[in-house]
């Protein structure tokens, strides 16, 4: 599976955005997706994942209520629905597949992973 992840970019705190990311493959439907981003001399955190068929989705603390992750399996795609940004959610984010149908917040147990997009949040 190859990812590439879009949809970033500068907002202003309280702003939205939503990142796209399109996965190569016929079988993307067999795979759980993820979210996770990374800020400057933080490690990589977890941020949302959505499960194969898409009927159930996980989200770090920080993120309930402000973020949403959806998929379709048709297109091939992943979204994640940025809304009420704070300048803290400055990071680059990246889409990432697990070859297991369940949610997971697990880093390592994710396979493959995008490229990466910036999201800035000034405040």
């Amino acid at each position: 599976v190859q990812l590439q992840a879009s949809g970033g970019g500068l907002v202003r705190a309280g702003g939205s955005l939503r990142l796209s990311c399109a996965a190569s493959g016929r079988t993307f439907s067999r795979y759980a997706m993820g979210w996770f981003r990374q800020a400057p001399g933080k490690e990589r955190e977890f941020v949302a994942a959505i499960s194969s068929s898409g009927l159930s989705t996980y989200y770090a603390d920080s993120m309930k209520g402000r973020f949403t992750i959806s998929r379709d399996n048709v297109e091939n795609m992943v979204y994640l629905q940025m809304n009420s940004l704070k300048a803290e959610d400055t990071a680059v984010y990246y889409c990432a597949a697990a070859q297991i149908s369940w949610v997971t917040n697990d880093l390592t147990r994710y396979d493959y992973w995008g490229q990466g997009t910036q999201v800035t949040v000034s405040s």
